[in-house]
């Protein structure tokens, strides 16, 4: 009998912002399959929490809560009913005075926050009245900031004022520096098949939650295949000029004994109109620099990873398809060696 017919294989999806959503988004699908004989994902997402900008950057400081936006970007995600409830936690109020930029989401979230008295649960609670095909866990329910030392050896602090900056960023930390992560997290990360890193920032999606002490241990020792997928673009300033191997050592320089199994890269050219309307913002598609990767001891995954709409994304059902792959390698991994320690 084959495990993966009679187990769900588990996903850890690590990151946040618009990457994260998409990977969970196309993931969900997996999570009760049409087809009864595949083996079902179990997904379990950790979320970084040091957004302090728009809404989620209000209330933070206003109500002294975790930042709940991206948070509730997984939940709608993973949302089972995509209609009326998703579209409720989404809706952004255009006028009022203190509700104006808000969303419902994120109110009902600081609100829930409020009255069960911790962020964990709070978020919890949210996913069951969502439904969600899934679990989602902040890294730590610290209220944790972001500082970043930029090239030219200055100091920033704060997420937006990092996505703003035009320099390169040579180190980001959290604000205070030990930061402690769920149990629940760490229990995910140990029985992982698959954990992904991205896509999504890399310095402000990525790697703050590979700066919550025991996260990257975690990973490490988990037998489960890990894995990342590379970003499409540059950001301006944060990651200008970087290549696909770049991305790759800024992940292994903040978690130094983390090692990963595969980088997962984009195959297929930018069409020139979104080429040019992205190089007036002063981003470019990012490099394949594959032997670099492997030289690092990195497997590769390449393949059309695009979603070319007004906006270069990563495609929701490719990175999830390439997902489910990776998942059942790990599963293989897992199972070979139970075996050997059963022999």
């Amino acid at each position: 009998m084959k495990m993966e017919n009679s187990q769900p294989l588990r996903v850890v999806a690590i990151g946040g912002g618009t990457g994260l959503s998409a990977l969970l988004s196309g993931l969900k699908h997996y999570a009760r399959p049409a087809d009864l004989s595949a083996a079902p994902i179990d997904i379990t997402a950790i979320v970084t929490v040091t957004d302090d900008g728009g809404s989620s950057g209000r209330l933070r400081r206003e109500f002294d809560v975790l930042p709940p936006g991206d948070i509730r970007n997984c939940m709608v995600a993973l949302s089972e009913d995509s209609a009326l409830l998703s579209r409720l936690f989404q809706y952004r109020f255009p006028a009022g005075r203190g509700l104006k930029g808000h969303s419902f989401g994120n109110l009902f979230l600081m609100a829930l926050t409020k009255i069960m008295g911790d962020f964990p649960d709070a978020v919890k609670a949210s996913a069951e009245v969502l439904k969600i095909a899934g679990r989602i866990y902040p890294s730590t329910a610290a209220n944790v900031a972001l500082e970043a030392t930029l090239a030219d050896g200055s100091k920033v602090v704060g997420e937006t004022r990092i996505s703003r900056s035009r320099q390169r960023i040579r180190r980001i930390r959290l604000i205070p520096r030990k930061a402690r992560p769920l149990p629940a997290a760490l229990t995910a990360l140990a029985d992982a098949d698959l954990i992904t890193l991205g896509p999504g920032s890399l310095f402000t999606s990525v790697v703050p939650n590979l700066l919550v002490a025991g996260i990257p241990e975690a990973i490490r020792k988990s037998p489960g295949v890990k894995a990342y997928f590379v970003n499409l673009m540059w950001q301006p300033g944060e990651t200008s000029e970087f290549r696909a191997s770049d991305h790759v050592r800024s992940i292994l320089r903040h978690a130094p004994r983390l090692h990963l199994d595969y980088a997962i890269l984009n195959s297929r050219p930018i069409r020139p109109a979104l080429r040019v309307r992205y190089a007036r913002q002063s981003a470019k598609p990012v490099e394949n620099d594959g032997d670099a990767i492997r030289k690092m001891g990195i497997e590769i995954v390449l393949c059309d990873l695009l979603e070319e709409n007004e906006k270069v994304r990563h495609n929701p059902a490719i990175i999830a398809s390439v997902a489910l792959g990776l998942a059942r390698e790990g599963r293989h991994r897992r199972d070979v060696l139970a075996g050997q320690k059963d022999a």
